[in-house]
């Protein structure tokens, strides 16, 4: 069963009682006068698990502020192929008597909602099921609890088991007795307060559990495993929880629409760690120039030194320390052992920051010794400047240290907004690692700590997927990174069918103490799969910083930045490529010459023109920062959290940005910026069959229409508009090219 789309609805005759959360709201069951309203004031969620089964308890109080009683149906949707068992619902102590509802009939009974009330709040809840049972009346001031219990089994996503709930969405428009729209009345506290746990008694089943969809805290208490959400719970709320492993689990999850590749997302779990594991070469290249006197140098030689401490004995290391020349530790690989970590420490204590930037130099030397294939060579390089002294052409440094890095894996930390960003993320992709930029004054010796703790324990080196039922392509991250103990590697990428059976066994192959290991789990790529529906947002995400940061290393290119511009708008995302200004026509006459201009009536578009791309300062820094995210988002609410940062940088009063796209107010209607008057454009009345049928065929429009009432929404080679006049009805053939056409295909 999936409770990921699941939210509860109180029909009360009461009126339209809103909530401060979209997850229950009140609908009239028959028109009555405006009064006051009844409204949800807590919701409880408790889950417990025991081996597949989950059992789930939801309680919600409502209230009843009016003057007489409030009395309705209690409505909880859930996806048309779900099965309760052990379904129970109660009103306080009371038993009520339920029915359930398959997807069909159950979807009259939202689009009913959604006509008769003109607000498209439910459409996302097309082809779910109902669960309905009639309440007992509430009297004046009174509250009461609704309590629902069921069991399901999770479903086995390979070598992990699959629990989704929902909360709802905060931004739910909602509608007033008589039809007219307002603002949503708010809980004293702002959101109605929820709380949300999942407790497994047998903990020791288990990993550590994680979310592609929120942030969670994972607590082990007397053998239970106890995960919450580390902030608000809304949205759908997807968590896997990896069965214990020796090494390492994989677990599948797949999402596909029906005539489309589908999306997968491949999660490696590291398992216990035995043993020493596999033995790393570690180089440390800090910058000592100048520009790194006071806090800077004090953090990262605390840093150093506490890295010092975490190294094993099989480990050995070197420390380089340059500014406008090189200083080394030693010439050779040091050993670990108390005598020499003293030695290092002494050493650290006496460098002082002086001097130019010997990039070049630095680097030379930091690859100037090899490592043997049995141990993990890895180079952290640490700066806050520009190179000065020596060859300082980045393209010339970074090709020479991609000749001279061989297995190097490169970890780079670029400090301020005086770094070169096209030279650090050169370093990053040769060497399979990755790249941190941190503002000004922020803590060098946590994000050096953070690093070296991901680090500490590799499991496995050089992966690859070997093997797997279906045809794949478009995997990011292009070149899988090292497995280190306590970081679960996620891998997104699209598969086809390729004429193979969509299930079968999915092998991934590394190395291990040199040797090669094999671990394989059974997945399923189904036809058509509804579920994980935050899986294309989160790949395209990820695709986007691969393109963005390849435009960035190999200079302007018109089919990159068409291919950015396409991707972004085709799943709602921001970039610097797809950004629009809106002006009114007074500041496009003074904006100069070189913009693209067009508009609809009185409105002017001003296409923001992509600049240069930069290797310095505060800009490039940002947007070489954004990039790394994008290429290792792991969850929606750091795409979440991303998305809502660019989008400040366009906000304006009459102008809303939705899921990626630019809209401004024209007339009542609101008009992807996107649009002119010479683009064909298809009208379609709002809450039609026409309507309903066109969001199962391009369930992306729904992040437009659910946000608003009238609007245009502009694709490849047509606007789709949202209108009173608009066609109620469309043969299956025409919407089938209407929505080929919108998406370019």
């Amino acid at each position: 069963m999936k409770p990921a789309k699941m939210l509860t609805i109180l029909a009360f005759s009461l009126g339209a009682a809103p909530t401060a959360l979209a997850q229950g709201w009140i609908e009239p069951i028959r028109p009555i006068q405006i009064g006051p309203w009844v409204t949800k004031v807590r919701t409880e969620v408790s889950v417990s698990v025991s081996g597949r089964v989950a059992t789930v308890e939801v309680e919600e109080w409502f209230r009843n502020d009016g003057p007489g009683l409030g009395e309705g149906d209690y409505l909880y949707p859930l996806p048309g192929e779900a099965v309760f068992s052990n379904f129970s619902l109660y009103q306080g102590d009371q038993e009520l008597r339920g029915e359930t509802m398959d997807a069909t009939r159950a979807r009259e009974i939202y689009e009913e909602i959604v006509r008769s009330r003109r607000d498209p709040a439910l459409i996302e809840l097309a082809g779910h099921g109902l669960v309905r049972a009639r309440i007992f009346p509430i009297n004046h001031g009174e509250t009461r609890k609704i309590t629902l219990r069921y069991t399901q089994v999770m479903n086995r996503a390979g070598d992990a088991l699959q629990f989704r709930y929902a909360a709802g969405t905060a931004n739910r428009r909602q509608i007033h007795p008589m039809g007219t729209m307002g603002p949503l009345p708010q809980h004293p506290q702002g959101r109605v307060p929820l709380s949300f746990t999942l407790t497994a008694e047998s903990g020791s089943m288990f990993g550590d559990p994680f979310s592609p969809t929120h942030e969670v805290i994972v607590a082990r208490r007397d053998g239970a495993l106890h995960v919450r959400p580390e902030s608000d719970l809304h949205g759908d709320f997807t968590l896997f929880l990896p069965l214990a492993t020796d090494l390492v689990g994989i677990t599948v999850a797949t999402h596909r629409q029906p005539g489309e590749d589908g999306y997968f997302m491949l999660t490696l779990s590291p398992g216990t760690v035995t043993g020493s594991g596999l033995p790393r070469d570690l180089t440390v290249v800090l910058d000592v120039s100048g520009s790194m006197s006071g806090s800077k140098l004090d953090q990262a030689k605390r840093a150093i030194e506490q890295l010092l401490a975490g190294l094993n004995s099989s480990d050995r290391f070197r420390l380089i320390a340059f500014s406008s020349g090189i200083t080394r530790h030693s010439a050779d690989w040091s050993d670990v052992n108390s005598t020499t970590v003293a030695e290092a420490r002494e050493w650290i204590s006496r460098l002082a920051a002086n001097g130019g930037t010997n990039i070049a130099g630095a680097l030379e030397e930091a690859f100037r010794l090899d490592s043997p294939p049995d141990r993990l060579p890895i180079t952290l390089f640490l700066t806050d400047g520009l190179p000065t002294v020596g060859e300082q052409d980045p393209e010339a440094i970074a090709a020479a240290a991609e000749r001279s890095s061989g297995r190097s894996r490169i970890f780079s930390l670029g400090v301020g907004y005086d770094v070169n960003t096209y030279l650090l993320d050169r370093l990053a992709t040769a060497g399979r690692g990755s790249t941190q930029y941190l503002q000004p004054g922020e803590d060098i010796e946590s994000a050096i700590g953070t690093l070296v703790a991901k680090i500490s324990h590799p499991v496995l080196t050089d992966l690859v997927i070997s093997d797997l039922p279906v045809e794949i392509d478009e995997v990011y991250p292009r070149q899988l990174s090292d497995l280190f103990a306590g970081e679960e590697m996620i891998i997104f990428g699209r598969y086809s069918d390729g004429g193979a059976s969509p299930s079968g066994e999915v092998t991934i192959q590394g190395m291990r103490n040199n040797t090669t290991a094999l671990f394989a789990t059974v997945a399923s790529f189904p036809e058509r799969n509804a579920d994980n529906d935050f899986m294309p947002r989160l790949w395209a995400a990820r695709k986007l910083g691969w393109l963005t940061r390849q435009l960035r290393l190999s200079g302007h290119n018109e089919e990159l930045v068409e291919e950015v511009r396409e991707l972004a708008l085709r799943y709602g995302l921001l970039s610097e490529y797809t950004s629009y200004l809106v002006q009114e026509p007074l500041e496009m006459a003074a904006a100069g010459p070189g913009l693209v201009t067009r508009g609809r009536g009185d409105m002017r578009v001003q296409l923001r023109a992509v600049a240069p791309q930069q290797a310095t300062g505060q800009m490039a820094v940002r947007t070489a920062s954004r990039d790394e995210m994008r290429r290792n988002l792991a969850g929606e609410s750091q795409l979440v959290e991303l998305e809502e940062a660019l989008a400040d940088e366009f906000r304006t009063d009459n102008q809303r940005l939705v899921a990626g796209r630019a809209f401004r107010l024209v007339d009542d209607v609101w008009v992807d910026v996107r649009h002119d008057d010479s683009t064909r454009t298809v009208s379609i009345a709002p809450y039609s069959d026409a309507y309903f049928r066109l969001l199962r065929l391009a369930p992306e429009l729904q992040l437009y229409w659910s946000e608003f009432e009238q609007v245009v929404v502009t694709g490849h080679g047509v606007s789709i508009e949202v209108k009173d006049e608009g066609q109620s009805t469309m043969s299956g053939g025409e919407l089938a090219l209407l929505v080929r056409a919108f998406r370019g295909l």
